[in-house]
């Protein structure tokens, strides 16, 4: 493509003609129906009509003649908008042709490049019996119970269960809690409380400083100095239950219905290898649309970039969402975390464009089977019957939306089947 973006604009002239044609329309209309003094309706002078409404007869003309005009330059130049053409420098004078430009984004051109026999290498994530057995060292850790240790003071390991309060130094809102549970010596705990809590007894009472770093977690504490009161309540060790059949019975509705340590191993080595699929073969596919990227050099549509963006956006809200988390609530500049998606978004439009380029090549669509079974299945999830959602989605014009990315989706399973995929050196995840 010659062009260095993808943005156009046109200068258009309508015919003196056309548009005094036009003017006495619009003004034959307006004298029906104005109401001025001392005339009747419909008895108005045209050429009073033509200076009391001067403005009103220019903004008709221009709104029923500049988006046929500009229309038929567009097919006559072959330029298909991807956004609604922005209109401006209109030049309006009685008995001259009506001249304005027009600005607008169209699709780029450009020469699809090899996209067949690809090569990509993917990580090679082992799930053999190390991972099984820190998969299972996980359930224990979940499954396991605190039990009060007698005959000894807290030492590094054990946990002191807390009821405390604080004040932040300087002032302001003080922090009061109860049942808290502070495993010493432990790499996530802070420093001050395992010093102040090693060698504890329960009854005991604590009086310390703490100080939390700027990368704490919880955005109430980072970077601020409290002083604590701490009442030891109870100390307790940590109790894994121990690994049998009657462990494995327990977390057999986890795992998905077993009864013994060696099924419950085979369960969980299926369940391993089925992710490590799913996860190396959305890999691949994600690397497929990387190596197309960087095969094509080509400008996108901005207005096409700014919507991929919102759609980043939108998708980090939604997952905040799903979190349970408030995302007004988040400490993130919105504005900036936007603007850093604009390269990603360039290779997302840029991806989409080749995918559908390719589905032209090779003559990939989706069909009416494909669009039935994609609405069957999101049916049988929601459980709203396939009619309704049928319904639903013609009225919101979503069916075209859906048959474009079953394209895009059949696509890309096609450059998959037809891509070499490489594994690197394996490693424990």
């Amino acid at each position: 493509m010659t062009e260095s973006t993808c943005k156009r604009e046109i200068e258009l002239e309508i015919p003196a003609e056309v548009v005094s044609k036009a003017s006495q329309k619009v003004e034959r209309d307006l004298a029906r129906v104005a109401r001025i003094p001392g005339f009747r309706p419909g008895k108005a002078p045209v050429t009073l009509i033509r200076r009391r409404f001067a403005e009103d007869i220019q903004g008709e003309v221009v709104q029923s003649l500049v988006p046929e005009y500009l229309e038929k330059a567009l097919d006559e130049k072959k330029l298909v908008p991807v956004t609604r053409p922005e209109v401006d420098k209109v030049e309006f004078k009685e008995g001259e042709p009506l001249k304005f430009r027009a600005i607008f984004e169209v699709l780029p051109e450009f020469e699809l490049g090899d996209y067949k026999g690809l090569e990509v290498h993917v990580d090679e994530v082992e799930a053999g019996d190390a991972k099984v057995d820190e998969v299972i060292e996980e359930m224990r850790e979940r499954a396991a119970t605190f039990v009060p240790v007698g005959g000894h003071a807290a030492k590094d390991g054990d946990y002191a269960l807390l009821k405390l309060s604080g004040m932040p130094e300087g002032g302001g809102e003080p922090v009061e809690a109860d049942n808290i549970m502070c495993h010493i010596g432990a790499e996530e705990t802070l420093e001050s409380f395992t010093e102040n809590l090693r060698g504890a007894t329960p009854g005991e009472t604590k009086k310390f400083q703490a100080k939390y770093p700027d990368d704490y977690p919880d955005e109430k504490l980072k970077g601020k100095t409290y002083d604590y009161t701490v009442e030891v309540q109870a100390i307790k060790e940590k109790k894994l239950p121990e690994l049998n059949d009657e462990f494995a019975v327990d977390v057999a509705k986890e795992a998905g219905g077993v009864a013994t340590v060696a099924e419950l191993r085979k369960k969980i080595q299926d369940n391993l290898e089925a992710e490590k699929e799913a996860r190396q073969s959305a890999q691949a596919r994600e690397k497929i649309l990387e190596t197309l990227v960087k095969k094509h050099d080509f400008p996108v549509p901005e207005a096409l970039v700014e919507h991929q963006m919102d759609v980043r956006l939108e998708r980090t809200v939604r997952s905040l969402a799903s979190q349970g988390v408030d995302p007004r609530a988040v400490n993130v500049d919105w504005v900036s975390l936007r603007k850093s998606q604009h390269d990603r978004a360039v290779d997302d439009v840029k991806a989409e464009l080749i995918i559908d380029r390719i589905a032209d090549a090779e003559k990939i669509e989706a069909t009416d089977e494909d669009v039935e079974r994609e609405i069957n299945a999101l049916a049988e999830h929601s459980g709203e019957s396939a009619t309704s959602l049928r319904a639903r989605l013609t009225k919101q014009g979503a069916l075209d939306r859906m048959k474009s990315k079953l394209r895009s989706d059949k696509t890309i399973e096609w450059l998959y089947s037809n891509t070499r995929i490489e594994k690197t050196a394996k490693r424990e995840e």
